[in-house]
């Protein structure tokens, strides 16, 4: 192969085995290693470390042949080839809807269908070792192209209720921007997948830069999404009810037909047991949470905030963004030294990103523009 050592083939050489080596370190990375080294203070969950580990080794692995097969001059149509092109595209699909699927932490989404669905293209490539002079390759790329595109509408519906789930349970976890890094995600690996219809050189370059892209991007969406418990199960709800009989009086019974008396009970108890003991100023509070220490099942307190045209998250926001007004005024009053982000941690929040963007969600203008108004007010009063 010494004579084909033209600065294309270096090129070529360069890249490809760039990128064999990446995914080869970020696959044994998260499949040996129990650190955090992009968020050290972030668990992520097991099973997505998991799955991508295995997509990781999966690009390795792919990459390191298809690099054997050009040095030793491997024929395209051979049985070898067939072999080592349905490997490739079967391993890397699976291993891919596994990860996207783990990245979803509301409930469980079987995984079975779309593995199942990978089965064509190995029988397609099975055709191609038997038939090698047969094209195979033109249907196995259109069926990977299409099975793809339904996987990318499942995603993208499967996200949207993603996000909803956690606008509905969480009030401060960091990193919700799942529809970004998701969307992202997919169209880079849209693109990565049509290189099966491109060989010219620029074509190339431009996939193999954006393996680097996805490489990052989909290890820094791995590393920062936080594991969360697990969703409201029977067994869960029997605990948290069981936490909340020792805190309270039994609570009324709701269904959802509930009464404007059942409303009225669950806003007393949150008034008593949220609002004025200062619960919502806890950091990380989850719906689950609020509801044992109030005594109303999950699915309940759900309905209540539903009632009201509001969910957890808006709820606690509001409570958190009343009490930061409070804050900064009295320290303008007090003319006492503060910081927004101070105001902001004593409020629950650990993020002043997260707070930031709550606060102009709900008062519908930022932090500092609402400061200097309010500060210029006061000096005029």
């Amino acid at each position: 192969m010494l004579e084909q050592t033209t600065p294309q083939a270096m090129l070529f050489f360069t890249l490809y085995g760039g990128t064999a080596m990446m995914a080869l370190l970020l696959s044994l990375y998260l499949l040996l290693s129990k650190v955090n080294v992009i968020a050290p203070g972030i668990t992520p969950p097991v099973q997505l470390r998991r799955w991508a580990g295995a997509f990781f080794g999966m690009g390795a692995a792919g990459h390191a042949y298809w690099l054997l097969a050009y040095v030793n001059d491997l024929k395209e149509y051979s049985w070898l080839h067939a072999l080592l092109a349905t490997l490739d595209g079967v391993g890397l699909l699976i291993t891919l809807f596994g990860t996207m699927i783990s990245m979803l932490q509301d409930r469980r989404r079987p995984l079975i269908p779309f593995i199942a669905a990978t089965m064509p293209i190995a029988v397609l490539g099975a055709l191609e070792m038997v038939w090698p002079d047969i094209d195979f390759v033109t249907p196995i790329i259109v069926y990977a192209l299409s099975l793809y595109t339904v996987f990318t509408i499942y995603m993208t519906n499967a996200v949207r209720q993603y996000q909803l789930w956690l606008r509905d349970n969480y009030a401060d976890l960091e990193h919700k921007e799942v529809w970004a890094s998701h969307t992202l995600l997919l169209v880079v690996l849209l693109l990565m997948i049509n290189y099966g219809f491109a060989d010219d050189t620029p074509s190339f370059l431009i996939v193999r830069l954006t393996d680097f892209i996805l490489f990052a991007l989909l290890l820094w969406r791995v590393e920062t999404l936080q594991q969360l418990g697990p969703t409201a199960t029977d067994e869960e709800d029997t605990q948290h009810t069981t936490v909340a009989k020792a805190q309270s009086a039994p609570p009324t019974p709701l269904n959802e037909s509930a009464t404007a008396d059942n409303l009225s009970y669950i806003e007393q108890l949150l008034t008593e047991k949220c609002e004025e003991s200062g619960l919502y100023l806890t950091n990380g509070l989850t719906l689950v949470q609020l509801s044992a220490v109030v005594g109303v099942n999950r699915s309940y307190l759900s309905l209540y905030f539903s009632r009201q045209g509001i969910n957890y998250n808006t709820y606690i926001n509001r409570l958190r963004i009343d009490h930061f007004t409070h804050l900064y005024k009295e320290s303008l009053a007090n003319q006492q030294n503060f910081t927004a982000q101070q105001l902001a941690q004593q409020c629950g929040y650990r993020s002043y990103s997260t707070f930031s963007l709550a606060f102009k969600q709900l008062m519908g203008q930022s932090v500092s523009t609402w400061m200097q108004d309010t500060a210029h007010m006061e000096q005029n009063a």
